[in-house]
């Protein structure tokens, strides 16, 4: 069930012939409700690097899937002949297919490897990871992606568990028994749902590739082109949240030499939109989610 399906689809202003470009094509929701609003003439280009989802792809025409990730999203639509959009989509995250796919390591709810690579071909999945990674390391991925309280204890209590730990991949449930006696007695889900998401940013680097699509957002999408982020914690929405007001990742707006405001989108929404009581209780994985929509201005290349 796509989240925010009628605001994404009002914040990209679609045009029946315009060229689309859904950034985590999943389990094709999203990409339905855009393709029900083109013309014959429009396109859409679909991205997704896990090839689980190749089994969604719609029989239409006007729809490309790119198995690849969305960061380089600028090099593939230039491969087929695309250099300007009309509109860019990412729901960022986890796809409700993946928390499903107990196997996938993604999810407190069931047992399976830890691995969370949302792309098998990467090298490293999160329990590579953790067997690498130093207590500085540790520390400072808990402390950066997963904002947990004290995370130097998570680190500690892993690096310590890892030493009875024979060879091979570590599970889902070996990391909820290690970090269960360290979260608070009354938000236990909400810790172990904070550490699994610092593990899964840093297999996937989801903020790294999240900051090369932004910036690439900025050749891409034509005057007037719009550009809609659903993001779900605070980290992915702070950088949106900045590069749509500024242009950059710092949020600090540039001036020219008359003290005019150079910045190269106008912003569509004020604050971000987030789902009402309704789709909360339809679709739980909406209550986290926070929707911004900037256009391109005439500042655009």
């Amino acid at each position: 069930v796509p989240v925010l399906f009628d605001a994404s689809l009002d914040g990209l202003a679609l045009q029946p012939g315009g060229t689309y470009v859904d950034c985590t094509f999943g389990g094709g929701g999203h990409s339905r409700g855009i393709l029900d609003h083109l013309g014959p003439e429009g396109r859409l280009f679909g991205f997704d690097c896990d090839p689980d989802a190749a089994d969604n792809v719609p029989d239409d025409a006007r729809f490309q899937l790119i198995p690849e990730n969305f960061r380089f999203a600028s090099n593939f639509l230039r491969l087929h002949g695309v250099q300007k959009v009309d509109g860019i989509l990412a729901d960022l995250g986890v796809s409700s297919h993946q928390f499903d796919a107990a196997e996938r390591g993604f999810s407190t709810r069931g047992e399976g490897e830890l691995d969370m690579r949302m792309d098998p071909r990467l090298g490293e999945g999160a329990d590579a990871l953790l067997r690498r990674m130093e207590a500085g390391e540790l520390t400072q991925l808990f402390r950066q992606y997963g904002e947990l309280n004290q995370p130097h204890k998570a680190a500690r209590a892993i690096l310590t568990a890892l030493k009875d730990q024979p060879k091979g991949a570590l599970s889902t449930s070996w990391l909820q028994h290690t970090l269960t006696p360290l979260a608070p007695p009354n938000k236990r889900n909400q810790y172990l749902a904070q550490a699994f998401q610092a593990l899964r940013i840093a297999v996937n680097d989801e903020l790294g590739a999240l900051e090369d699509l932004l910036k690439a957002s900025l050749q891409l999408l034509a005057p007037g082109g719009r550009l809609v982020v659903i993001s779900y914690h605070s980290l992915e929405d702070r950088m949106v949240k900045r590069f749509m007001r500024a242009g950059n990742l710092a949020g600090e707006i540039e001036k020219d030499f008359h003290g005019r405001a150079l910045v190269p989108f106008d912003k569509v929404t004020g604050k971000a939109i987030v789902a009402d009581a309704e789709e909360m209780v339809r679709n739980p994985r909406s209550r986290s989610a926070r929707l911004r929509v900037a256009a391109r201005n005439t500042l655009a290349a």
